[in-house]
């Protein structure tokens, strides 16, 4: 991978993707340009071609193996992109059986990130627009629990880091405020 490495998580809900696409917009008009790669839909893909998953909400049951088998191939496989790549993913995937590293340690080899960037937001405005997202079918869990899992995402960050010396950015996307988290991520992409 030639060019920068900036990968951006956040828990589902907290509007990581509208953050990203609202930055990468304000770079384009400034020159600057990144390929946008989402880290679930290789693993998907992937999952698809071999009959694993029929759809992604259907991914984060998969068992641990096979998950882990997803990963790396999908990492392989971005690490081949050229030029700046900001890839789109989860710290964390929060599964029956506990938490699974989004990045573990053959994925973060093959990326090698200049910066890991953590959306997030307070866990009521979450749930809020989990509950109003028609177009995904999300497990049902509360405030606490959104809440402890954005605070996992920042424990786990924190052993990225050591592992690759990529600096670590937190951006809030609050409600009212998406303007403010374009720029911070704009600023996080120049």
């Amino acid at each position: 991978m030639k060019g920068r490495c900036v990968i951006v998580t956040g828990v589902p809900g907290v509007g990581k993707t509208t953050v990203v696409n609202g930055a990468l917009k304000l770079l384009d008009g400034e020159g600057i340009s990144y390929k946008t790669l989402n880290f679930g839909t290789y693993m998907f893909e992937i999952a698809q071609k071999e009959g694993i998953a029929k759809d992604r909400d259907e991914m984060r049951r998969l068992q641990k193996d096979i998950q882990k088998k997803l990963q790396k191939h999908a990492a392989q496989a971005m690490a081949k992109e050229e030029g700046n790549v900001l890839i789109d993913t989860h710290a964390s995937v929060k599964t029956p059986n506990g938490y699974l590293a989004g990045l573990p340690e053959w994925v973060l080899r093959e990326l090698m990130p200049d910066t890991i960037v953590l959306v997030e937001t307070n866990e009521d405005q979450i749930l809020i627009r989990r509950l109003t997202d028609e177009t995904r079918t999300r497990d049902l869990e509360g405030s606490y629990s959104i809440g402890e899992h954005q605070q996992f995402n920042r424990a786990i960050a924190a052993a990225y880091s050591m592992m690759t010396g990529c600096t670590i950015k937190y951006i809030t996307n609050a409600d009212l405020l998406l303007e403010k988290a374009v720029e911070d991520m704009a600023a996080v992409l120049r």
